[in-house]
């Protein structure tokens, strides 16, 4: 699995379209939820409908069996990626009888509450519970199925939660002078640092930590050290002033691409953070950067025609090459790029397009081979694709958010809002609806500013779909909302649409009042506009 997966958190993101579509007219009354995804066979999946687990963790008690946690969207690619290479597989399934599989769907009722609770945001995140209710270890999932299934072997026959094996592990007093196993080092390794969320570590801590980690790691335990030591460059790549031996790790991860094998076990890291680990450990122009883009081509050539992995992989192999070959162009500016790497790429996207059956496999691989195309130039044939899909896709209007994408690339604002209206038009599920008719403001406000009667109707149509209960305040829809709000609050920055924004706010507060007033929804509710612009 790849960090397509980002793709799940920001639907927007997403790339293409050529002809524009009929406007689509917003619905006037809110679409049933869906139904989770089907379960595979022989996985007797739970499916809460409510904002308490607590029968869970109950029976889980009584039964002495671990509890495994799934929370994921039936729209995102990723989540459709983790059904169609680890859920029908069937060690997971015999693996499933031996804890109580949770499966859940952000649209059901309570969801949204529950992510808040159990401190999940990104679709797909997976998480692993002693029978207590105590969390064991979030699992790694933008690496193989098979090192998935690795990770929750390990998982579940872990005699400690993962937060007491970090604590044990920075207490040793060097490399090699802990006594912690070759598994509770790898479980370290692989623990799912990128959806953490505050669980062992504040964020600005976790890159730290995991460098004193790789240094702490026994040298015997190869797989753990070398993985450690490439996940601290990545997560150093994200602060602003990364605190790095650069000359050490630039030697750490050359060695690390000089050895086939290694490369291959953490292919998940060099798919989804080439560019961020290129950027900080080289400079633009130097013979260092030259050389490291050199040897991660030649990994992510080796990655991408590696068949015993998944198409979304293979695919982002292809991905992570082209974004190498602009890495040291300005943002926004038009590439050339070799046309050998662009022939790879429709290879690639055809290759996936034409090879993938399994319905899961379509939701998660379509949109990333069409991204390919458009990331290439191949504006037409990404459209073409995704046109073809959306009769038989899973989520289709996850699609038309590509299509959006594309349009917009194309300087082409009316058909790109008009893609992102029919996709909302055609979303479903509580949650998802508030996602993307928040994103459609977004895109209407980015594009169309000076429409203030279709900002207005989007918005209101958002509002009014809202249910006047505390769950509805929580995790990903307050964030969605949140966002919506201070939008509009910038397109209103000059008070010429203070009656629109008014209006607005005085509906939404109608649904707060009736928010139980000792709830944090309620303040999360009225909050979402900040104070009311005065006329």
């Amino acid at each position: 699995m790849t960090r397509l997966a980002l793709l799940a958190a920001l639907p927007v993101l997403l790339v293409a379209c050529s002809k524009a579509p009929e406007t689509a007219a917003l619905p006037a009354a809110k679409p049933a939820v869906p139904s989770a995804a089907a379960a595979h066979a022989g996985i007797d999946w739970v499916k809460p409908d409510g904002a308490s687990l607590d029968a869970v963790f109950a029976k889980a008690k009584a039964d002495n069996k671990p509890v495994f946690l799934y929370w994921g969207a039936v729209w995102c690619p990723p989540c459709n990626q983790i059904k169609a290479t680890v859920f029908n597989r069937p060690d997971f399934v015999e693996r499933s009888k031996g804890f109580i599989p949770v499966y859940l769907d952000g649209d059901t009722p309570g969801a949204q509450k529950l992510g808040t609770q159990f401190k999940v945001r990104g679709y797909p995140t997976t998480i692993l519970f002693k029978p207590d209710g105590t969390e064991l270890t979030r699992l790694p999932g933008e690496v193989d199925a098979v090192q998935y299934m690795q990770v929750l072997k390990m998982g579940m026959n872990a005699t400690q939660p993962i937060k007491e094996t970090l604590a044990a592990a920075l207490a040793a007093p060097g490399a090699g002078g802990t006594a912690l196993s070759a598994d509770a080092w790898r479980m370290l390794a692989y623990y799912s640092w990128e959806l953490d969320e505050a669980q062992l570590l504040p964020k600005k801590e976790l890159a730290s930590t995991v460098q004193q980690l790789a240094l702490k790691c026994p040298a015997q335990q190869e797989e753990a050290a070398a993985r450690l030591a490439l996940r601290s460059v990545a997560l150093a790549a994200q602060e602003k002033t990364p605190q790095l031996d650069k000359a050490q790790a630039l030697a750490q991860v050359q060695k690390i691409l000089a050895d086939a094998p290694r490369t291959r076990e953490n292919g998940d890291i060099f798919v989804n953070y080439a560019n961020d680990l290129v950027t900080v450990l080289t400079a633009a122009g130097s013979t260092e950067r030259t050389a490291l883009v050199s040897a991660m081509n030649a990994a992510l050539d080796r990655l991408a025609s590696d068949q015993a992995l998944s198409k979304a992989d293979q695919l982002g192999a292809v991905q992570a090459k082209v974004s190498l070959a602009q890495i040291d162009k300005p943002k926004n500016a038009k590439v050339d790029l070799p046309a050998e790497l662009v022939a790879q790429a429709q290879a690639a996207a055809a290759k996936a397009d034409t090879t993938s059956t399994d319905k899961y496999e379509r939701q998660a691989v379509i949109p990333s081979a069409a991204h390919l195309l458009s990331e290439v130039g191949m504006l037409d044939a990404s459209d073409a694709m995704l046109q073809a899909e959306l009769p038989k896709a899973v989520s289709a209007y996850y699609h038309m958010l590509v299509l959006a994408s594309n349009a917009k690339k194309r300087g082409d604002k009316a058909a790109s809002l008009d893609w992102a209206e029919k996709a909302y038009a055609g979303s479903m599920g509580p949650a998802t609806r508030l996602q993307w008719g928040s994103g459609y403001v977004l895109k209407l406000i980015e594009m169309a500013p000076q429409d203030s009667a279709r900002i207005e109707k989007a918005a209101a149509q958002v509002i009014a779909e809202l249910d006047a209960a505390p769950e509805t305040f929580y995790e990903r829809n307050r964030r969605s909302l949140e966002k919506m709000g201070a939008q509009l609050g910038k397109w209103n920055a000059d008070g010429k649409h203070a009656a629109v924004v008014q209006k607005l706010s005085a509906q939404l507060n109608g649904i707060c009042a009736k928010l139980p007033e000792a709830d944090s929804a309620r303040a999360a509710c009225t909050g979402v506009f900040g104070k009311s612009p005065k006329a």
